[in-house]
């Protein structure tokens, strides 16, 4: 280099051992000239390829492009200049140095390079360039050293020696910085770029380079949230390529990739084995290597990412080793009372230039990785939705709808956490490399007394991992079968209130919540454990290292330099030994979530080929030839044998008793089931309604159209054969009210008729009717019939398979499909059938009368006869009593009228889990200010409120509270002494490096190590003992909440229940309990960490440089401000991401429970947009937190760094009155002050937002209760009610306080033994009388007395197990029948089998193979709606009261059951008093008296006989059913 420039290219008399330090003119004009240019030159290619794969568009020529342009054409100019002058002087005689060649030429071609990649960005649509931005940047920095030199030359001199270079130095120096500022301007946005049409694009697409570099571009929104209180729409938009749809569909293709490879590896294996098909592939799935790897294909979708998140690690991890070569250069300085003082500023500079540098990587890093985070949620979501929709039976009676939930929230979320983790699988092990490299270097061979104690302490940690991995699996088990039976309780709540079942599973409920609470106790003891051997291992490595050090050889001696750098290196080393842990267990936890995810993308899926679409016998719409279906590969077939063929628009019924396969056939025909053998063939699209009505959580109108175009004229048509017109006149937005969750507010007739009405508006070919007339009255299905089903109905021409129990319509079909016992026992058409005198036949002349008979040939006629009296009818089937949330409620007409307004505005948006109900703006100005009236009048369900701004103190006093107050005074007191011990063994290691520098020999070395060993183990023994402190109080706590909140819930009100949501109310007991077990003690730990090392730094190095307080003052000011706005905004944005997370759970759970519906229609790849939208909108809320964590901790280790700066800068100024171990201390602690803050920050905001959890599940726990189960002084008494007399003396009641009266002054006795009919139209107050019976609704005034004993003066418990009912809904828990039947274990087996025999299902239970031990599956959707209402009756029987109260048990039922029930009613319950609410009037013809309520008042009570004779209400409803 000497040669290249004719003097010398290093000097360091000149450069270092001086006052005044300068640069040789050699160095200045290459290295130095040449840096800027090496580093362009260097990062093209990369940058080339990266703009290759990402064009942005292309940007017009702007004024401030030009203007780059013309500074860089300038920038060549003046380089060629200087080159052309060299030349000049090289003619004229004067030999220039070769350098003045080289150096001019280099430049000037980097230049034009330069001036080229501003064209280039402009084309490929970069508003603001990083890499050209770094390059002016360089040149800047580069000519500052020349431009000072210069000046400082010519000012010597008195003369400028050459004013040509001089010049153009000058000039290049102005243009570069000209250039620089340019650059940091950003262009407009690209021409062509999408963002244009995006109302609400991401800044950060458009941000300049600097603003991308700092998170500046977030400040806008931080102000926002600082303000105000923030909003869905004040989220930005996503970027294209972060959007589910390209996410879910790169995952997708790689993960069908590899089950394809998988199934030709089964295929291979098989091929080569001579053994059947199907065992091979039960075997092959069995076999590991041929499993498909979701790992697998989660790497390869995101392996790019992977790379890229690495490096950026790598580079940081790089960084973090130059602080402590610094605090090295640092103390030796200090040392040297020799050494310039420049040198010292100079470190201090290089410090903070360092940790600027760390700041900016790592806040990059983790913005990228936690945005990949975010992706792969998004992807594992969309994946396990997609599957949802194609699993079959078998595989979801394994994987019920909470489970599946469960692995979206809990086990996607379990990836995201995992995500910023797996590049430390890199980073930890060159962290710990570069580590004792550096260690070794400073002290030695005895650096491997600390390596020997961290490998001894692997095996350790390795054992409570396994452990707690153990914990982890059994643990998800217990939360699942919690939240599983919570949400049944939920569902059955009224059942168990009737039946006074609570204590039975309240009991279970707790049993599983010890069980939990046991592991979570043993999990928290492993994890103190593993805190203790983490904390405690930096201070025994380096106790061991230097007590080592300083005894194998008296002539080592600890000085500040080796013992403080060493310090900061097991500092450095400490946090890849703290993360280890962390890592293990989130990746123990995530393998368990990638066992149950992956198990669940495995599970069969329904056969797209078991239906055959495209040939069928001509002429024929529908035909099964020899088929035989199961529902499960292990069950038994269902149907077996089937040979049907249905013409085109034929009109087909199937008959037969419950149980006998009717909806499996339809299931069959749709391919919901497993063909074992045999053929189906469909033609043409099908239209699907199926027994229980699915009904979506949208408008009516979205509930009938489905995802098809509106057709008002086809729509209108729709509405009208359906009877929805009068309905649409009764709510409050009409067909755009807001159906709310499950259909709630709608009657179970209404729900129906919708979901006819989506059918007819489909315009199918083949419409699979479910028994859809049973959930309305008879003359509204008589209407519907006529009007859409029968031959005269909209339908008619179509082809209709009908399964219905109602025998008046079986003469209008074609023809009737006879099933028995999974067979086709009868198929013709009605006259064959009674022509043949089968079981069909005698089953007609059994149920149906013979003026009966004659009525079926007048009916067409008398249906249209009086049109006004069918409008009337269909409106009070509008306002069933179904319409207010108890199912059974009716109240007056008028009331009812507001009522349905209410409901149609409620809203329930809940957070987390559940299944709560988004809200939805109403369409126009009308229909708001009929919502907001319906909102003054007190709406059904309330809005659930959202807390704004910060959380009362008084939460977090409730949470000390239950952890216990003395619990919380000893962890805050331990770990205050834990800080002191750690602050005690730091300065007595500074004392004793200082002894070093009085003498060169250290004396008491045993006292000094003996000394910082006792403080050690002290830390260690404090911060075990906090550890197990603070988990015997979180876990005190999470079972004292639980605790309260169970309790309370199972005692409280009906009405309670009718109108919170059951998402609201298993959010509490799913998300908020998870939080209070699993999340704050963690984070109120990590506070108390960081709290007191932020205090111990400051602590330190005040007590070291007071000068520091200076600059305490406005860091501290800063740092507040950058708090109060980040925890604002942060609050907002969570609670931002829990509201708009609960609609993906109850879109999923809604999609999950209407599959088949969804399949039916075609309408799967509409509901894969839908579901990604929603998960689209969380991921917005979720992108605006990431930003937010990233904005704050650039500026808080700014401040942190600006600490260890100004810690640096005081500590050379105060150099004389400080000794380097003192410096030593104050520096290596304020090293470490840039995580701490931002972490004391982030664990404030993260407990704000935790601890929320407390205060919801508070506030549900002091709801108010029903009445005491027991009144201890007021028992009933033995065998009491001996003859079931029940007397209403003027009672009324009202639904809730404020409401009018439902039932008015009733006054009424019945007999003991009586069977009475309770009948009256739609909101008479039917329902309601029987819920007073049981104190379901308590007496407003009046009393009700059973055998003289006012209900009200006795416990609801002694009063309600003396009752029994069967109610509307037949509920059943997922648990064996013995349960479902006796939770209480109080009969014998007997009994129970003495029960199913008189309830018809001895037979049915007999044949399972576990008997009465056969488990019901959620909701007991194993069982057909019939047997379950036969359970229900079973139950009555068992318990055998002395009062039966029936509630329309038999709508849901076939002629021939309800004819078993009422026989067993009329044998079984004879010296009973039976009170039944009539559905069908011939059930309470025979009966002694008959109750006619009118208006919640009796119109009339006396036999059937007198009132048909006084032709009053009665005689014309029984008119209407053809009894009179």
């Amino acid at each position: 280099m000497d040669a290249l420039c004719g003097s010398k290219f290093w000097d360091s008399n000149l450069s270092v051992h001086t006052d005044s330090p300068d640069l040789t003119p050699c160095f200045q004009n290459s290295l130095l000239a040449w840096a800027p240019c090496f580093y362009l030159w260097a990062a093209l290619p990369g940058y080339l390829l990266y703009r290759e794969y990402h064009c942005e568009g292309y940007i017009v020529l702007s004024r401030l492009s030009r203007l780059k342009t013309v500074l860089g054409v300038l920038l060549w100019c003046v380089s060629w200049a200087d080159l052309f002058y060299s030349f000049h002087g090289l003619v004229h005689g004067r030999a220039p140095a070769p350098i003045f060649f080289v150096t001019p030429l280099v430049v000037g071609i980097t230049m034009l390079l330069a001036t080229l990649l501003i064209q280039y960005d402009r084309l490929r649509g970069v508003q603001s360039s990083g890499i050209l931005i770094i390059f002016w940047f360089l040149c800047v920095v580069c000519a500052i050293v020349p431009f000072r030199s210069r000046i400082l030359l010519a000012m010597a001199k008195g003369k400028i020696s050459d004013p040509f270079r001089f010049t153009t130095f000058y000039i290049y120096f102005a243009l570069v910085l000209f250039a620089l500022i340019l650059s940091c301007f950003r262009e407009k946005p690209p021409f062509f770029s999408p963002r244009n049409v995006n109302p609400n694009p991401c800044p950060e697409l458009s941000a300049g380079f600097l603003s991308r570099l700092c998170f500046w571009w977030f400040t806008k929104m931080a102000i926002l949230g600082y303000r105000r209180p923030l909003e869905q729409q004040d989220l930005w938009s996503l970027k294209e390529e972060d959007c589910s749809q390209n996410v879910v569909h790169g995952l997708l293709e790689a993960w069908k990739k590899l089950q394809k490879t998988s199934a030709r590896h089964k295929t291979a294996a098989s091929s080569g084995k001579r053994v059947s098909g199907e065992d091979e592939m039960l075997l092959g799935g069995r076999r590991r290597p041929q499993q498909p790897s979701f790992l697998w294909a989660l790497l390869v979708t995101f392996r790019s990412s992977l790379l890229i998140s690495t490096c950026l690690k790598v580079a940081q991890d790089l960084l973090s080793f130059v602080n402590p070569q610094l605090l090295s250069i640092l103390i030796s300085f200090i040392s040297n009372p020799m050494a310039p003082t420049w040198w010292g500023f100079l470190v201090a500079g290089l410090m903070f230039a360092c940790s600027m540098m760390q700041t900016l990587i790592l806040e990059q890093f983790y913005h990228f990785v936690f945005t990949k985070a975010l992706k792969l949620r998004l992807a594992i979501i969309g994946v396990i939705y997609r599957k949802a929709l194609l699993i079959s039976n078998s595989a979801k009676r394994e994987s019920p709808v909470g489970e599946i939930v469960n692995l979206m929230s809990t086990d996607a979320q379990r990836f995201m956490d995992l995500a910023p983790f797996l590049n430390l699988v890199v980073s930890v092990p060159l962290q710990i490399i570069l580590a004792m490299y550096f260690l070794w270097q400073n002290l030695g061979p005895s650096i491997l007394a600390g390596v020997a104690l961290m490998v001894l302490l692997i095996p350790l940690n390795g054992a409570v991992a396994m452990k707690m991995r153990a914990f982890q699996a059994e643990q998800m088990k217990f939360k699942d079968s919690r939240i599983k039976l919570m949400s049944e309780i939920l569902a059955g709540i009224k059942v168990l209130k009737l039946y006074a079942w609570e204590p039975s599973f309240l009991e279970k409920v707790e049993g599983i919540r010890e069980d939990e609470l046991r592991l979570l106790c043993k999990s928290a003891y492993l994890q103190a454990i593993s805190t203790f051997t983490w904390v405690c291992t930096p201070v025994l490595v380096t106790l061991t290292t230097l007590g080592v050090y300083v005894s194998v050889d008296p002539n080592n001696v600890l000085d500040a330099e080796k013992a403080f750098v060493s310090v900061s290196l097991f500092n450095i080393l400490k946090i890849p030994l703290n993360m280890l842990p962390q890592l293990i267990s989130n990746l123990i936890q995530t393998s368990v979530s990638l066992k149950r995810i992956q198990h669940f993308l495995s599970q069969d899926e329904l056969d797209p080929q078991c239906v055959e679409r495209k040939t069928i016998t001509p002429g024929y719409a529908v035909t099964i030839h020899n088929g035989t279906f199961t529902w499960a590969q292990d069950l038994p077939p269902t149907l077996h044998s089937l040979d049907i063929q249905v013409p085109k628009g034929a009109l087909v019924a199937v008959v037969g008793p419950v149980g006998c396969g009717k909806s499996s056939l339809v299931s069959a025909l749709l391919g919901e089931m497993e063909k074992l053998e045999g053929t189906v063939c469909v033609k043409g699209s099908v239209a699907y309604v199926p027994q229980q009505a699915w009904i979506q959580n949208c408008t009516l109108q979205e509930n009938v159209l489905f995802g098809r175009a509106l057709d008002p004229k086809k729509y209108h048509q729709a509405l009208e054969a359906c009877a929805l017109l009068a309905d649409l006149e009764m709510l409050p937005g009409g067909d755009q009210t807001e159906i709310g969750e499950k259909g709630i507010n709608l009657s179970g007739g209404q729900r129906q008729r919708v979901s006819l009405a989506r059918a007819v508006y489909s315009e199918a070919d083949l419409f699979l009717l479910d028994d859809p007339l049973s959930a309305v009255d008879s003359h509204v299905a008589k209407h519907i019939f006529d009007q859409v089903i029968g031959p005269e109905g909209v339908l008619a021409g179509k082809t209709r398979v009908l399964v219905t129990h109602s025998i008046s319509f079986l003469p209008q079909m074609d023809i009737i499909i006879v099933l028995a016992d999974g067979q086709v026992s009868e198929v013709g058409s009605y006259p064959d059938l009674l022509g043949r005198n089968g079981s069909f036949a005698n089953f007609l002349c059994n149920y149906a009368p013979e003026e009966d008979k004659e009525s079926l040939k007048k009916n067409s006629r008398t249906a249209l006869e009086n049109t006004e009296d069918e409008e009337l009818l269909l409106i009070e089937d509008t306002l069933s009593n179904h319409t207010d949330l108890t199912d059974n409620e009716p109240v007056l007409y008028e009331v009812q009228k507001q009522f349905v307004r209410q409901l149609s505005v409620m809203s329930s948006e809940g957070e987390g889990q559940g299944w709560p109900v988004p809200r939805r703006r109403l369409c126009s100005a009308g229909k708001a200010v009929q919502a907001a009236e319906a909102k003054a009048m007190g709406a059904l369900i309330q809005e659930e409120k959202a807390a704004m701004g910060t959380v009362k103190l008084s939460v977090f006093w409730d949470y000390a509270k239950a952890m216990g107050l003395y619990t919380t005074v000893a962890i805050c007191v331990l770990y205050l002494c834990q800080t002191a011990a750690a602050i005690g063994a730091s300065v007595w290691l500074s004392a004793w490096t200082n002894e070093a520098m009085v003498d060169s020999r250290q004396n008491n070395t045993s006292m000094r190590l003996g000394v910082y060993a006792a403080l050690g183990v002290l830390q260690g023994i404090l911060v075990i003992l906090a550890a197990v402190t603070l988990t015997v109080g979180s876990v005190h706590a999470a079972r004292s909440l639980h605790q309260a909140l169970l309790h309370n819930k199972m005692r409280s009100p009906q009405s309670f229940f009718d109108t919170t949501p059951s998402g609201r109310i298993l959010n509490r007991f799913s998300k908020d309990i998870y939080v209070i077990d699993e999340v704050l003690a963690p984070t109120i730990l990590m506070l108390l960490n960081s709290f007191y090392n932020s205090l111990a730094t400051l602590v330190v190095i005040v007590a070291s440089t007071p000068l520091f307080t200076v600059v305490t003052l406005p860091l501290g000011v800063f740092y507040i401000l950058m708090q109060r706005f980040y925890v604002a905004t942060s609050l907002q944005l969570k609670r931002l991401e829990s509201i708009s997370r609960s609609p993906i759970y109850s879109h999923f759970s809604e999609t999950v429970t209407g599959s088949s519906v969804i399949r039916a229609y075609g309408r799967s790849q509409d509901f894969q947009a839908i579901s990604d939208a929603k998960v689209d909108a969380n991921q917005r809320s979720c992108y605006a937190h990431i930003a937010s964590n990233r904005w704050l901790g650039v500026q808080v280790e700014f401040v942190g760094n600006c600490v260890v700066f100004f810690a640096a800068l005081f500590a050379v100024i105060g150099r004389n009155s400080l000794s380097p171990g003192l410096v030593g201390l104050s520096v290596s602690y304020a090293l470490q002050i840039t995580l701490t803050l931002n972490w004391m920050i982030r664990m404030m905001s993260d407990l704000e937002a935790n601890i929320v959890a407390v205060e919801r599940v508070k506030e549900y726990s002091k709801t108010e209760t029903e009445a005491p189960w027991l009144v201890e002084g007021s028992r009933p008494p033995a065998g009491w009610p001996p003859k079931g007399e029940v007397e209403f003396r003027n009672y009324s009641v009202r639904y809730r306080p404020g409401l009018e009266l439902v039932l008015k002054n009733l006054s009424v006795r019945v007999r003991g033994g009586e069977k009475v009919g309770i009948v009256g139209r739609t909101g008479a107050g039917k329902s309601s009388m029987t819920l007073c019976l049981f104190r379901i609704l308590e007496a407003a005034e009046g009393e009700i007395l059973i055998d003289g004993l006012n209900v009200a003066d006795i416990g609801l418990h002694d009063l309600r197990s003396q009752l029994t009912i069967i109610p509307q809904d037949p509920i059943l828990f997922s648990a064996s029948l013995r349960t479902n039947l006796d939770p209480f274990g109080h009969y014998s087996e007997e009994d129970i089998w003495r029960a199913l025999e008189l309830s018809h299902l001895h037979t049915f239970v007999s044949s399972q193979p576990a008997g009465l031990e056969f488990q019901c599956s959620e909701g007991g959707e194993n069982l057909s709606v019939g047997q379950r209402q036969l359970v229900c009756l079973a139950r009555a029987l068992l318990r055998k009261s002395r009062i039966l109260v029936l509630d329309e048990a038999t709508a849901a039922i076939d002629l021939e059951t309800d004819d078993f029930i009422q026989a067993i009613i009329r044998t079984q319950f004879e010296s009973c008093t039976v009170l039944t609410i009539a559905h069908r009037l011939n059930t309470i013809m025979d009966y002694t008296r008959v109750l006619v309520l009118d208006k919640g008042t009796i119109a009339e009570f006396d036999s059937p006989a007198n009132l048909i004779a006084a032709r009053g209400i009665f005689y014309g409803m029984a008119r209407d059913a053809g009894l009179a």
